[in-house]
This record gives structure tokens, C-alpha cells and sequence, in this order.
């Protein structure tokens, strides 16, 4: 097995989250305004959304004003022309209102769904410039919910809420100025109910809101188990690990489940409380309403009164159901920045890969087509051959500044080289090679290639000139030809032939039933574990990378695949500086140098013959005196 990369900081895995406790988004102003950041994009749009919304709003709130002319000047009377008249104009005024209302619906459907589509595609662009140490630390399923439960409740909110809670706080501001030029005195006392209703509003929407946001935290969490236990249901099975796995699940379902119940339970509460609140407001308002209509005679001011004071408690309602929304997809959204604000990988490198051409007098040009040689340009211009001497000097690293990982290694591989690492799990040899592609910075010391410090390189044209061979193999959807071609898309059909035959893939690949073009699915799940490793193989043939980094590539193999490729690999490892990670001390014997590690420290070093006469841990674990872990 090849040694764990490294386990980082306990992160969402580590526990089953909050268990019914409150989670307050923690700065609900700034995610507001960074999602209207998104939508200002669409400034044109979002103002004929606010004229239609106006124009909706007046159409409601006037509408229910044309009671008291219909009653007073039509019904009382018994103008039945004028009467007919007037209902005409309220259907007119009512079906304006009704298109306004589809309009502004329409147009805030495609605003919202390409802000989301925006705000998705930063969302996988950012993942795509965060470092190596950000996956360790997080789960997948906890970040695909980013990508789903997420990004669905801020789509959500801004499909239906923003524009119905624009909507009703235009017909509630509305129906309380009609209020007030129908009656004051009856308006205090929708007043005095709307104290008693915002109090409710402001009390179960403030619970609502913190508890949406733990609802979102926790179904982040069980996503991120679930799909690992799927993918890991194996090795469950295998160690007979079913109750615990269930315990597992039980417990963050368990968090999930009382949090949303809590949410849900103060979303379901406000609209019959706010219902009830508004039937005994009405109540209040018609015996009140009808003692001064007795004294005025105004009947068709109290119908549209009474109109009104139905209305007045809707938007109140609406609103509070549309805070839910809104604060649920607040929640999803602030989870969405807070990726979005994580510190991208660095890269501070001014020398860049370039391809170039040599003339008889080795004299480097640099080239705009395929030359087969590379060259390192340095920011003043000048052209350094692309070599593949890799050197460490005195290097310090650790995942945590608290505990170091590699002390003081020193080392070097000349051009052509091949270096073996030996040593137990969590020696430290995978992370050698992770600080030759800088997946991680290094605490002190250097590491050159080609004479550059890697941190003067830019990290692309660094990564470009490596090939890995890990030991985690991964496929994926398409041809094989394409997962071939991954290592270099601008390789021909030639070129992914060759790299297969080098690797020793090429026989069973026609076998397949469309031979290149066969179509892989789920990690090459139809393949077996070999042949998918010969398949990465390839891959790393096709980049023709000058330096090559094969962590336990062979590990998935068996003996006898593992002799069949042995030519294959050693025709790949020709002529470049290859680093080699194994188990299988066979594969190592033929190194130029072989370092044998030890928590953090080379404590052997030479070749094979060099290490067996030393008569030390090499020899020891050659011999079968020892076992590596």
C-alpha cells in the first residue's frame, strides 16, 4: 500500500456536525450583497422586473379602491349601465395586473437561472484553482452539495422569492395608504394587529433562519458520508464493517433530521399564525368598521376597507414565507462563497515551458509548432534546455508547522536517472514527489530543476513537464482513446497507439468490444483494476513527460501483467529521470540510486549492490528479514 498523503486538519468527516443546535449564517449583509452582485448583471432586466412589479402591485392594491365608487355611485343607486361600465374597468385593471405579474415572472426566471449558471461555473472554476491540501481536508460529497442542495435553494429564491417579496411589500406599503385616505381611525387598528404580527414574523423567522442554515451544514455532512460509504462498500463488506457504517449515518441523519424538523417547524407555524392574527384583525375591523358606517353612510368605503384589511395581512404572510426561502438559500449561498473566498493556490513563477529548436551550433530558438524539445524562458528571455535534473537541499517540510514531515532530505537526480524510494507508510516518499509538482510549499531549503528554483517556475509549465503514475488510479467518461489522450490532447490516433503499446495496454484494448473506442463509465468500472492501471500507464506514455513520477504504479498489477510491461516500462523510463515508489523491491533493484526512508529521514542511500553490502535496513528488508508496513 502506498503511504496516505496526509490527513489534515479534522474536517467535515471528522464529526456528525451539530445536533440540533443553532448555526447563524455568519455575515447575512455581506452574501446578500455579494448574490446582488451576481444579479446586477442583468440591470436592464431587473429594472423592467421593478416597473412590472409596480405596475402589478398598483393593479392589486387599485383594484380593491374601485369597491367603494362601485358600491356608492352604482350598486346603492342602481346604475346598472354605469355599474356594467365600472365592472369592465376593474376586469381591465385586474388583467393588467395578472400580465404584469406573468411578465415579471418570465423575465426573472431567465435572470435567475443565468445568474445560477454563472455563479456555478465560478463555483467549479474557483475548485479548479484552490491546492491539493483543500481536498484532503473536505469530503466529496460535502462539496458536490455545494454544486447541488446549494446552488438549488439560492436557484430557488431567485425564481419565485425575490420577485414575490419585492411584490408584497409593494402591495402591503399599497394597501396601507389606501388604508389610511379610506380610514384613518379604522387603520390604527390594523396598526395595533401589525405590531403583534411583525413580533411573530420577527420571532419565528429569527429561529427559522438559524436553523435552515444548520440544515444546510448537515445535509453537506450526510451527502459527504453517503458517498463515501458507497464507494468504499467493499472494503465494509469485507471487514464486516456494516454497524458501524450504519451508526455513522445514523447519527449525522439523525443531526440532519432534527434540524430540519426545526426549520420546517417554524416555517409551518408562520403562516396559520399569521392566518389567525389576520381573521381576528378582520374581525375587529368589521364590528369597528360598521359602528362608523352607520354614522357616515359610507357602505362602499368600508367594502373596500374590509377589502383591505384581508389584503393587508397576505403580504405580511407572503413575506414571512418567502424569508424562509430567501434565508434557506442565504445559508446555501454563504456555503457557496465561503469556497468561493478560500485562498486559491499560489503561483508566483515567471519561468515558463516553451517548445524550441536547437541548431548545429546548440543554439536555442524558441518555436510556435511541435519541435519535441522544451526549453525553460526565463522572465529576461533567456532559453535553458529542459533536462530533467531535479536536486533537494536541505529541505523541511510538514503538512502542519507543528509536526515536521521531512527533515533536512537532500538529494539529487541527474538527467536519465532513476530513483527508487523505499521505506513504510508514512516515511514520507509520496510526499517527495508531491513537492516536486508543489502540491505543497515547502517550510525551508530549495528544489531545483534544471538549476531554476521551482518556485521561480510557473506551476502549469512545471506540471507539464512531469508524468505521474499514481497508485489511485481514476478514468474518465469516454473513450479509451480519450483517457489515453488525457495526458496530451493534441495527440493522433497514432501517438495514443504507440503510448498504449509502450505500457503494454494495447492487447487487451482490442479486445474490448470497440478496441479504442470503446466507452468507459464509471471509473472504468468494466475493467479490471490492472487494466485500468495500465491505462494511467499510457496515459503518462502519451504526455512524454522528461521526468516521471510513479507512485506504487505497479501495485494494482499482478506479477505476471507486471513481467509483460516490464519492457514496456523500462522503454518508457529510458532516457528520463524517473522517480520510483514500490513495495515490490524487484522493481527498484535496477535504480542508479535507492534512498530508504525512515520518519521523515533518508537513513540509506546508494545502489543496489551499494545498500545489500551495507548489510543495513535495505538488506534486511531484501532479504525478508523485515516487512514493510
Amino acid at each position: 500500500m502506498a503511504e496516505q498523503r496526509h490527513p489534515g486538519p479534522r474536517g467535515p468527516r471528522g464529526g456528525p456536525g451539530p445536533r440540533g443546535g443553532f448555526q447563524k449564517p455568519k455575515d447575512l449583509k455581506t452574501t446578500i450583497r455579494k448574490l446582488f452582485g451576481y444579479l446586477g448583471r442583468y440591470r436592464v432586466h431587473l429594472c423592467l422586473v421593478v416597473i412590472l412589479l409596480v405596475l402589478s402591485s398598483a393593479c392589486t392594491v387599485g383594484g380593491s379602491y374601485l369597491l367603494k365608487p362601485l358600491i356608492n355611485d352604482y350598486i346603492v343607486p342602481g346604475d346598472f349601465p354605469g355599474l356594467a361600465r365600472m365592472l369592465c374597468v376593474m376586469a381591465a385593471v385586474y388583467a393588467t395586473g395578472a400580465l404584469c405579474s406573468f411578465g415579471y415572472a418570465r423575465i426573472m426566471v431567465h435572470v435567475s437561472q443565468n445568474t445560477v449558471a454563472k455563479i456555478r461555473a465560478d463555483l467549479f472554476d474557483k475548485m479548479q484553482e484552490l491546492p491539493l491540501k483543500f481536498f484532503d481536508t473536505h469530503t466529496h460529497g460535502e462539496l458536490m452539495s455545494r454544486f447541488t442542495n446549494d446552488i438549488e435553494t439560492v436557484s430557488e429564491a431567485l425564481n419565485n422569492s425575490f420577485g414575490n417579496l419585492v411584490s408584497s411589500s409593494l402591495n402591503f406599503v399599497g394597501t396601507i395608504l389606501m388604508m389610511l385616505v379610506l380610514s384613518p381611525a379604522l387603520t390604527l387598528v390594523t396598526f395595533g394587529m401589525m405590531g403583534v404580527m411583525l413580533f411573530v414574523v420577527k420571532t419565528i423567522g429569527g429561529r427559522s433562519r438559524r436553523y435552515f442554515a444548520a440544515q444546510q451544514k448537515t445535509l453537506g455532512e450526510v451527502n459527504g458520508y453517503i458517498e463515501e460509504m458507497i464507494e468504499g462498500q467493499k472494503v465494509i463488506k469485507v471487514f464486516n464493517h456494516e454497524p458501524e457504517a450504519k451508526a455513522g449515518f445514523n447519527s449525522r441523519n439523525t443531526a440532519y433530521r432534527d434540524a430540519a424538523i426545526n426549520a420546517h417547524t417554524y416555517a409551518g407555524a408562520m403562516m396559520p399564525a399569521m392566518g389567525n392574527l389576520g381573521y381576528v384583525n378582520y374581525a375587529l375591523t368589521c364590528c369597528i368598521g360598521a359602528l362608523l358606517a352607520i354614522r357616515s353612510g359610507d357602505l362602499g368605503g368600508l367594502a373596500a376597507f374590509l377589502q383591505y384589511s384581508r389584503q393587508v395581512s397576505q403580504p405580511i404572510t407572503q413575506i414571512s414565507q418567502q424569508m424562509n426561502t430567501i434565508l434557506s438559500a442565504v445559508a446555501g449561498a454563504e456555503r457557496i462563497f465561503e469556497i468561493m473566498e478560500t485562498e486559491p493556490e499560489t503561483d508566483e513563477g515567471k519561468v515558463t515551458l516553451v517548445r524550441v529548436t536547437e541548431d548545429r551550433q546548440g543554439n536555442l530558438t524558441e518555436a510556435q509548432f511541435d519541435t519535441g524539445a522544451w526549453a525553460w524562458k526565463k522572465p529576461e528571455g533567456e532559453l535553458v534546455p529542459l533536462r530533467g535534473d531535479v536536486r533537494f537541499d536541505h529541505v523541511v517540510f510538514g503538512y502542519d508547522e507543528r509536526k515536521t514531515v521531512l527533515h533536512d532530505i537532500s538529494l539529487y537526480a541527474k538527467p536519465g536517472q532513476k530513483i527508487a524510494f523505499v521505506g513504510s507508510t508514512g516515511a514520507g516518499k509520496t510526499t517527495i514527489t508531491n513537492l516536486i509538482n508543489r502540491f505543497y510549499e515547502i517550510q525551508s531549503g530549495t528544489i531545483t530543476y534544471d538549476g531554476i528554483d521551482v518556485r521561480e517556475i510557473e506551476k502549469d509549465s512545471l506540471r507539464r513537464s512531469l508524468g505521474v503514475v499514481l497508485q489511485d488510479t481514476h478514468l474518465f467518461t469516454g473513450t479509451v482513446a480519450d483517457n489515453i489522450r488525457y495526458g496530451r490532447l493534441d495527440a493522433t490516433d497514432e501517438e495514443v497507439e504507440a503510448a498504449a503499446q509502450l505500457a503494454g495496454a494495447d492487447a487487451f484494448i482490442r479486445q474490448l468490444p470497440n478496441g479504442y473506442q470503446t466507452q468507459l463509465s464509471g471509473d472504468g468500472g468494466n475493467l479490471s483494476q490492472g487494466e485500468r492501471q495500465l491505462l494511467n500507464i499510457a496515459r503518462a506514455a502519451c504526455a512524454n513527460p522528461p521526468v516521471l513520477i510513479l507512485d506504487e504504479a505497479t501495485s494494482s498489477i499482478d506479477t505476471r501483467t507486471e513481467k509483460i510491461i516490464e519492457r514496456g516500462m523500462d522503454a518508457l523510463m529510458s532516457g528520463r529521470t524517473v522517480f520510483v515508489i514500490a513495495h515490490r523491491l524487484s522493481t527498484v533493484r535496477n535504480s542508479q540510486a535507492i534512498m530508504v526512508l525512515e520518519q521523515g529521514e533518508i537513513i540509506e542511500r546508494g545502489d543496489h549492490d551499494d545498500l545489500i553490502a551495507q548489510s543495513g535496513r535495505y538488506y534486511q528488508l531484501y532479504t525478508g528479514q523485515l516487512e514493510l508496513d
